[in-house]
């Protein structure tokens, strides 16, 4: 089965419910979203009864909440030893919202450097991620998705030997994964017209059954440029049959997918009309326009 759906927004009124009222709308399967403004501290405390409602609703629409993803803030930055323990601390606590709200997946950045190098990125970040595994003890439940990353500045994580060796350093394996980004891979330098040598590569490296999610994305830019700029389906670098043959690959059948691409003219979700492409494995040229005239 095929598990397609976006980012969705998360408010503290009516908090997953929300959610997936909007995932809904979308016609999507399954979601992703931040407990929170990513760029911020500012959370509400999770209610209960809003999330039984989410529940229910998705239940209701034979949506499986096994696949639904919550995606961690870009504060977090395990790799910065001037704001480690703050980085430890809200990591922690996010991990509690997860839990609390019954999801299995967190994805983190694995952070950025800062000019310490990689090695000292990549021992900060075991350390961090171990201590705030071991601050909820038997109570955790999430596995955490270390996302790939393009290699912008000094981004750890932009290469399998760097994500392998922080999984390495995790003492709970069971519950450390990774999400792969299209876009990020590209722009990482991975040509994903061979993207089941990738998935070779990964799974003598890593492990393929440590793939939990994947963020698809066209990029705005050439391989190899390590910016980290999303584009829509089918309008980037990426070519449009690439991007479906990675959503239909049969070896990650039934991980969740998830679109993050832009908003078009900063204003309207493309979301229902990238997944009903995505559906048609067909490129439709006049996509942006359409979700244009949808809107007016």
């Amino acid at each position: 089965m095929l598990y397609i759906g976006s980012h969705v927004g998360f408010n503290k009124n009516t908090q997953l419910l929300g959610s997936a009222k909007e995932a809904l709308k979308y016609k999507a399967n399954t979601f992703m979203f931040y407990t929170g403004a990513p760029q911020n501290t500012a959370r509400s405390q999770i209610v209960d009864e809003l999330t039984l409602e989410a529940l229910q609703l998705l239940k209701e629409n034979n949506i499986d909440y096994s696949k639904v993803i919550v995606h961690a803030p870009y504060i977090i930055n395990l790799c910065n030893e001037e704001k480690f323990s703050f980085s430890v601390d809200f990591l922690t606590e996010e991990l509690e919202r997860v839990n609390q709200l019954g999801i299995k997946y967190l994805v983190l950045h694995p952070g950025s450097h800062v000019g310490l190098g990689i090695e000292k990125g990549i021992d900060n970040i075991v350390k961090g991620i171990n201590m705030a595994f071991q601050n909820l003890g038997k109570t955790n439940n999430v596995t955490i998705l270390l996302e790939t990353m393009a290699g912008k500045g000094t981004e750890v994580g932009s290469n399998l030997d760097e994500i392998k060796k922080i999984i390495e350093g995790i003492e709970d394996k069971d519950h450390i994964g990774v999400c792969l980004d299209t876009c990020h891979l590209n722009d990482a330098g991975y040509d994903l017209n061979k993207f089941d040598e990738y998935l070779n590569e990964f799974d003598k490296t890593i492990g393929i059954s440590k793939i939990g999610c994947i963020h698809i994305n066209d990029s705005k830019n050439e391989r190899s440029s390590h910016k980290d700029r999303h584009e829509n389906i089918g309008y980037g670098t990426i070519p449009f049959d690439t991007l479906i043959s990675i959503i239909y690959n049969e070896r990650l059948k039934d991980i969740p997918r998830i679109l993050e691409t832009p908003y078009v003219d900063k204003l309207y979700a493309p979301y229902k009309q990238e997944i009903e492409m995505i559906r048609n494995k067909k490129f439709d040229d006049n996509l942006l326009d359409k979700i244009r005239i949808d809107n007016k």
